[in-house]
């Protein structure tokens, strides 16, 4: 049995749909099962991840777990968001017949300044590495798919925002690349261990090379305009996000700025080969053409 978090997210969901392609047996968490597709044959533990009662009827029988907290921006703090939520998972993994758990961390193991997000999501490596289980935390960069959230100002205005430098180039990854790793992972555990492979996305992009394009893709002209942290800071706390929750997202940002995703040097990056252009084409322009 696998047991998979978060299977209305973005990540998880496609992680959902990779294991039941594969027809084994899979049970999920979530919060209200009416947002699932109706599937006759996935277990459902209706529930927060965060609650030890929870975890204790979702793991009986479970040996192979996708663990992903949500990061609900509304917490007060990123460690909340994600060492708080996992904390009753992290302590009852010892006692129960979970062998191996696959997670989605990020970029920045070693980076020795506060980095809010990334921090917090490699305390939660930490917490369940030491527990026994093996573990691949899959360290991911940027999600290029993030550009989606801002649909509206591309469509209406030509441009997307970032407090990041227009012509910083930093590696950006697809979410479904992300979730068909994650997922051959679960469905074949012959591995062993504790690492936290990389993944990058095929080459390092700027978002002026981004706009440009998107501008190709979508045939009409796009800009990226850079935001100063403070204005980020402050549109995050305007969508609802809580103070500590933006000052985590801008401790994150800064520090990728600052060179935290370069940390690494993978010596491939085959294993994520959806470019930004085939992104675009994909799922990005079918969203902007509705």
């Amino acid at each position: 049995m696998i047991l998979v978090t978060t299977p209305t997210g973005d990540i998880g969901r496609r992680v959902l749909f990779h294991l039941r392609a594969a027809d084994v047996a899979v049970r999920v968490i979530v919060r209200d099962a009416q947002k699932l597709p109706w599937d006759a044959e996935l277990d459902v533990i209706e529930g927060s991840m965060a609650d030890s009662e929870t975890i204790s009827r979702a793991l009986p029988g479970v040996t192979r777990v996708f663990w992903l907290p949500p990061g609900d921006p509304t917490l007060p703090s990123a460690e909340a968001a994600y060492i708080d939520v996992s904390r009753a998972f992290g302590n009852a993994l010892p006692g129960s017949d979970v062998t191996h758990v696959v997670g989605i961390s990020a970029l920045g193991r070693g980076w020795t300044k506060p980095a809010g997000h990334v921090t917090a999501t490699l305390a939660v490596d930490d917490m369940i590495a030491a527990t026994g289980v093996h573990y691949r935390a899959l360290a991911c960069a940027s999600l290029m798919d993030n550009i989606a959230r801002q649909v509206a100002p591309i469509k209406t205005l030509g441009r997307f925002f970032q407090p990041t430098p227009g012509d910083l180039k930093l590696p950006h990854v697809a979410k479904a690349d992300v979730a068909r790793i994650a997922a051959d992972l679960l469905l074949d555990p012959a591995w062993l261990g504790v690492e936290a492979p990389p993944l990058l996305g095929p080459e390092d992009l700027s978002f002026n090379e981004m706009a440009a394009i998107l501008s190709d893709v979508l045939r009409r002209e796009i800009v990226a305009s850079e935001l100063p942290m403070e204005h980020f800071r402050q549109m995050m706390l305007d969508f609802g996000t809580s103070d500590g929750m933006a000052k985590a997202y801008v401790e994150m940002l800064t520090a990728k700025n600052e060179g935290m995703d370069h940390l690494v040097t993978p010596t491939s990056r085959d294993g994520t080969p959806t470019t930004f252009r085939m992104w675009c084409e994909d799922e990005l322009l079918p969203l902007v053409s509705g």
